[in-house]
């Protein structure tokens, strides 16, 4: 049954290589199916890992802000000068607490922003009162510190100015 001339070849082999064609295609096909598959995998991957990002960063968020009235509170508390070894005592304690809490506050991205003596940002100062002549306006003192979470403004800076 071969074919001496080699025109020819046997039907055996010509069904078996047009199943071999149609295998080869087929695995083909899998494999495009499953190199899909698996970009669609990555595209899940990176996106779910975007969103929890996303989701622990607004939940800080919400935490610092919430706890900023206690800094305010601190800093308004700290205000006051103690007379009396208790109120001393009283004083120490509350500045150590407020360090503590700013600290553990920072430990999660919360930055102070700076102002006495910085040049005026409207970014991140909000002016409530301006004295002096025609120059660039200073930060002359502080009225409720501002904040930032990361890149993002919480708060901006109560303060005064005053041209230099």
């Amino acid at each position: 049954m071969e074919a001496t001339d080699g025109s020819s070849a046997a039907p055996e082999v010509e069904v078996l290589q047009t199943e071999l064609e149609a295998a080869q295609l087929q695995a083909a096909s899998h494999l495009d199916a499953l190199k899909r598959v698996a970009a669609d995998f990555e595209n899940y991957r990176r996106r779910v890992a975007k969103e929890g990002e996303s989701l622990l960063t607004r939940a800080a968020e919400r935490v610092v802000k919430g706890l900023i009235p206690a800094l305010d509170s601190f800093d308004a508390a700290l205000q006051v000068e103690p007379d009396t070894d208790t109120e001393r005592q009283l004083y120490a304690g509350m500045l150590n607490t407020r360090e503590q809490l700013l600290k553990a506050l920072e430990a999660e991205g919360l930055v102070v922003i700076p102002t006495i003596g910085q040049a005026f940002d409207p970014e991140v100062h909000e002016p409530i009162a301006a004295t002096g002549g025609d120059g660039q306006l200073v930060v002359s003192s502080e009225i409720r510190r501002g904040y930032r979470l990361g890149d993002k403004l919480i708060r901006a800076a109560l303060v005064t100015l005053e041209a230099e």
